[in-house]
């Protein structure tokens, strides 16, 4: 089980394995107690712990970067369902290691499932987030490498760009150009032979 692997399904608490996805729905296994279940499409949404991102100030950060930031402070972490967690206390600690945090739009129900989450991920060894980072660094590069292939597809002469089928055609070109060379060549022979019959027929 990997992180990519991990999702939640609206309508269901806790986080979820993706194990395989239908026409209908998906069957998922539940990461706390791990039990598998179908959860129907017309039910249910299945959303990738990868591909949530978080509102800042600035430019929206993936969730794998917040739990990272608690990773480095989870010595002050407060547990969502302890009692000594009140909203001021959650807030608080979010605004500490991460003072990007859009007030306005991470709700103090965000943080709480955000903590749950990391409690769940955590106990089933699942805070390795080294591989998205270098996939983010591959995806950043990919645009640059896809814009140069781009630019020398464009500059490349048109004469270079040959269809199978003009590949195809030129043999059967030269195969009758070919074919023609040696008519020519035995008509050329076979008209000197009947001028010299002709010839001869006048001198008789």
């Amino acid at each position: 089980m990997e992180y990519r692997e991990i999702v939640s399904v609206t309508g269901l608490s806790g986080l979820y394995q993706l194990l395989t996805t239908k026409s209908d729905g998906a069957i998922v296994r539940n990461v706390a107690d791990k039990t598998t279940r179908f959860i129907s499409a017309r039910q249910h949404n299945v959303t990738p712990l990868e591909s949530i991102e978080v509102y800042t100030t600035g430019d929206n950060v993936r969730l794998h970067e917040v739990f990272r930031k608690m990773q480095e402070h989870e010595a002050t972490i407060p547990l969502a369902d302890s009692k000594s967690a009140n909203n001021a206390t959650i807030k608080s600690y979010f605004k500490s290691i991460f003072p990007e945090f859009d007030e306005e739009r991470v709700y103090v129900s965000d943080m709480k499932k955000m903590l749950k989450w990391y409690e769940l991920l955590k106990a089933s060894d699942l805070l390795h987030f080294e591989e998205e980072a270098t996939e983010e660094a591959a995806a950043e590069e990919a645009p640059a490498e896809a814009s140069t292939e781009a630019t020398i597809a464009e500059e490349a002469p048109a004469e270079a760009v040959v269809s199978e089928a003009e590949v195809a055609a030129k043999p059967k070109k030269a195969k009758k150009k070919a074919a023609d060379t040696e008519t020519s060549a035995t008509e050329a022979e076979e008209k000197p032979a009947k001028k010299a019959a002709k010839k001869k027929k006048t001198e008789e």
